[in-house]
């Protein structure tokens, strides 16, 4: 498949390395029939849709005997052939939106913004507006207004967490003349993000966790559209299973009714 190439084999062995920073999308189905051939084939893979960069492994082929038929080969070539697939990151203009209230530290949108373009970095992607209005919906929706006019894509760090689709970072969305995707994710932390659309421009209203490095499901709505890979809300619904991520092992007293969403959302 695309920006994927197969080292040499050894020892029965093959391993594929992607050649771009992307994100890997194999051909699920086609990998599964790939292991129904037979049981002296098989074929491993990152899981779908995870980030990676150039030189890192995204599948192996052992073969488990020490040879194999030509004719189970032959048709497991056939059901693999074009499986594997890097898509690339595409660099683009970013905007960032960030919402202000009195009780909200210019320190830590600074802090969001640095962050943010780590997460940015492995695309090339830039920060090409910063721009930053109070929290309320007539001076957002003029924001994103302007965002358009200078970004691709907008993301939007909200003062305060969303918590409907009546909130502010919606409901200037739609004043805007946007419209509002999805709002929520079965991906912890994570829950409270926002997509929708501007024109063509994907807009992410960021839940809170965004403003942390640590791996968040802000991160994988946003590795997907760098990629030029869709996200629509039934791909949000769909990231349930494995969206428990790890990170909130080490904070399980809010979850049982410490702290806020504006903190872990």
């Amino acid at each position: 498949g695309g920006a994927v190439e197969v080292e040499r084999a050894f020892t029965g062995r093959a391993n594929l390395f992607a050649t771009r920073a992307g994100v890997f999308a194999p051909d699920v189905a086609a990998v599964t029939r790939v292991n129904a051939v037979d049981e002296a084939i098989t074929l491993a893979t990152l899981p779908a849709l995870r980030a990676v960069v150039a030189g890192e492994m995204v599948a192996t082929v052992k073969i488990i005997p020490f040879a194999v038929s030509e004719a189970p080969l032959s048709r497991a070539l056939a059901a693999g052939r074009g499986a594997l697939v890097v898509k690339p990151y595409r660099a683009r203009p970013v905007a960032v939106v960030s919402t202000l209230l009195p009780g909200l530290k210019a320190s830590v949108v600074d802090k969001t913004l640095r962050a943010l373009a780590e997460r940015l970095a492995p695309s090339g992607s830039t920060l090409a507006l910063d721009l930053r209005v109070a929290h309320e919906p007539g001076a957002l929706a003029r924001a994103l207004a302007e965002a358009r006019a200078g970004a691709e894509t907008i993301i939007v760090f909200g003062a305060s967490a969303i918590t409907d689709r009546r909130d502010v970072i919606p409901a200037a969305l739609e004043q805007a003349g946007g419209r509002i995707a999805h709002f929520g994710m079965p991906v912890d932390p994570g829950n409270l993000l926002m997509l929708g659309r501007l024109d063509e421009a994907p807009v992410i209203g960021a839940p809170g966790c965004a403003r942390s490095p640590r791996e968040n499901g802000f991160d994988w709505v946003l590795q997907r559209l760098l990629a030029d890979i869709p996200v629509t809300g039934d791909d949000i619904r769909a990231m349930g299973v494995g969206g428990l991520l790890m990170e909130i092992v080490s904070r399980p007293q809010p979850r049982a009714g410490g702290a806020s969403e504006d903190e872990h959302g």
